[in-house]
């Protein structure tokens, strides 16, 4: 029996053949109920009799942000520097930490991360700064970089095509600088991000053409796009565009069960997309033509 844990999506990195043979399931994030219960636990194997005021024990918490070996590490640390109390104060000299509540209203680590994106995607650029400072000081900078890097593409995508380069050179920069360094790019690069054009269709058009093939709506490659050799004669060759004026030629490229189906649908809200939504207009003038 092989139980097996990722934080990446098993989906795209676990080897599709042992993916094939194993059950995927989700593990939810540890409620403050739950690191509690962990934190007693841990209080009984220590031996050491210490009285904990309770803003501690949520100040721990915090600061794990759901990692329980974190959570553990942290909270020993306390115990074995203590003589035979701890308050808040105590804890913060010595871990040396702000204070950095993810959980005041109910809201979790990556519920902020989350605050994040729907700040940047509102194009609030104040809001969007304020959980970037939250998640900087949280010190996770691959998490914060992951996020950054889904909502250059699913939020902003074609409307400005060179932002995801250019969060990928800021999140380089960042981890390569460290904090409290790593500010600086990722600062320049969220309020280029919060204020740019915004525009979903890239992921909307291949959400939609993802959701056929899961439905079954697919079919067979037409022979003309497939790389072999017919000898027969009646075969429709393939065409290739750049021999033909704007290179673009009629011929069919979708299974013959879909065709006619639109999954990309413009929003020209930018000069970039604009340009692109031109081109689609102009190529299906071209189809209406033939």
């Amino acid at each position: 029996t092989m139980i097996g844990l990722t934080t990446v999506n098993p989906y795209h990195s676990v080897n599709p053949a042992i993916r094939s043979r194993c059950h995927i399931y989700r593990l939810n994030d540890l409620k403050p109920e739950h690191l509690r219960k962990v934190l007693d636990r841990a209080y009984c194997y220590l031996d050491k009799n210490v009285q904990i005021d309770e803003e501690v024990y949520d100040y721990v918490i915090n600061l794990a942000n759901g990692e329980i070996r974190t959570l553990i590490n942290t909270f020993e640390t306390l115990i074995k520097t203590a003589t035979d109390k701890i308050t808040i104060a105590d804890a913060k000299a010595a871990l040396n930490k702000a204070n950095i509540s993810f959980d005041a209203n109910g809201d979790s680590y990556y519920d902020t991360l989350s605050g994040l994106h729907k700040s940047i995607r509102g194009s609030d650029v104040d809001a969007a700064l304020h959980y970037l400072a939250k998640l900087i000081i949280a010190d996770d900078l691959q998490s914060l970089c992951r996020r950054l890097l889904c909502i250059a593409y699913e939020d902003i995508g074609l409307a400005n095509p060179g932002i995801g380069p250019r969060v990928k050179a800021a999140c380089d920069a960042a981890r390569e600088l460290g904090n409290p360094e790593a500010k600086l790019p990722l600062s320049v690069v969220v309020i280029e991000m919060a204020l740019s054009p915004k525009s979903n269709s890239a992921y909307l058009a291949v959400a939609k053409a993802m959701e056929d093939i899961e439905n079954g709506k697919s079919g067979t490659l037409p022979k003309h796009l497939k790389n072999t050799y017919s000898f027969d004669p009646s075969q429709t060759p393939y065409l290739y565009p750049h021999d033909y004026p704007n290179a673009w030629v009629d011929q069919q490229y979708l299974p013959d069960t879909l065709v006619g189906t639109k999954y990309y649908v413009p929003k020209p809200t930018s000069k970039s997309e604009t340009s692109l939504y031109n081109r689609y207009m102009q190529i299906e003038g071209y189809k209406k033509k033939n």
